[in-house]
């Protein structure tokens, strides 16, 4: 069955008074892309996220996003007193040197670049953090595949739908193509005859034969016909089948118009003519719902 690239999955998770949460999102893309936002304590993660993303998900935009919540501030920030303290020297220094007013706000300084750094666990800390970061992030692709599942059985209708009436048009155009032969047979018939009738002449039944014949090669659409309930057959089986498909069904739709171009431009007939019009507008709507099939 099909699956959607838009989706979006949550999970959370505790360890020793930290709250882990994330948050995955995702928009279609023609390949996978993948969006990582990670605090700076936890960045030694990066690479083991994104092999766990790449392993859960195939195709699309992956924004993913983990955020950390701690009620201990020592495992979340470090503050370099050395760096601060040098920061304090300095403009001590300088309020000398310029006989201004000493007086320093400690908020102040520690909003200058380098005083609070990101507390970086230890190797048993990482560890466990890695445990626990993984394990909910796996959590919260399961529930994200499961959103794409789901946002795929509606763009499996949607796409039965448009398939049902490429078919539907396409018996019609097939019911007519014998029609069509004939009508212009007797056109052209009654047109000679009244070409003919001043002079007195009599029609020539083989040469007339002839014009019939080529104009049936000319405007014969049955190939075409048989091609595109082919392509028809392949796009629903696909759709059925297992694995991504996302690919291969804009492949196929690529070859359905090419299909119904060819029949247009050989077509001479106003019911032929509108039926392929139809097929094409149902065509646009499958490209359209394609590019949000993973």
């Amino acid at each position: 069955m099909i699956v959607s690239m838009t989706g979006y999955g949550h999970a959370i998770g505790e360890l020793d008074g930290t709250s882990y949460e994330v948050e995955i999102r995702t928009v279609n893309n023609r390949y996978l892309k993948l969006n990582i936002r990670i605090p700076e304590s936890a960045g030694f993660l990066e690479d083991d996220i994104e092999k766990t993303l790449k392993a859960g998900l195939n195709r699309g935009m992956i924004n993913y996003s983990l955020r950390i919540k701690s009620l201990c501030v020592d495992e979340l920030v470090n503050i370099d007193s050395a760096i601060l303290k040098a920061y304090f020297e300095q403009i001590q220094k300088v309020s000398k040197e310029l006989n201004a007013d000493s007086r320093i706000n400690i908020s102040e300084l520690l909003s200058l670049p380098g005083v609070i750094q990101p507390a970086l666990p230890d190797q048993e800390r990482a560890e466990q953090m890695k445990k626990q970061v993984l394990k909910i992030t796996s959590a919260a692709i399961e529930k994200l595949k499961q959103m794409r599942a789901e946002e795929g059985k509606s763009l499996l209708e949607d796409l039965n739908g448009n398939c049902a009436i490429i078919a539907e048009k396409s018996k019609i155009i097939e019911s007519r193509i014998g029609e069509v032969v004939q009508e212009y047979h007797e056109k052209l018939k009654k047109r000679i005859e009244l070409l003919l009738s001043k002079a007195q002449l009599k029609i020539d039944e083989d040469l007339l034969a002839r014009e019939v014949a080529i104009f049936a090669e000319r405007s014969d659409i049955s190939e075409e016909l048989s091609r595109l309930k082919s392509h028809l057959n392949q796009f629903e089986q696909t759709c059925q089948s297992e694995g991504h498909a996302g690919r291969k069904l804009d492949f196929i739709t690529q070859e359905l118009l090419r299909e119904a171009n060819t029949i247009a431009s050989k077509a001479s007939d106003a019911l032929i003519a509108g039926c392929v019009v139809d097929i094409k507008c149902s065509i646009d709507r499958i490209k359209e719902q394609v590019q949000n099939v993973e």
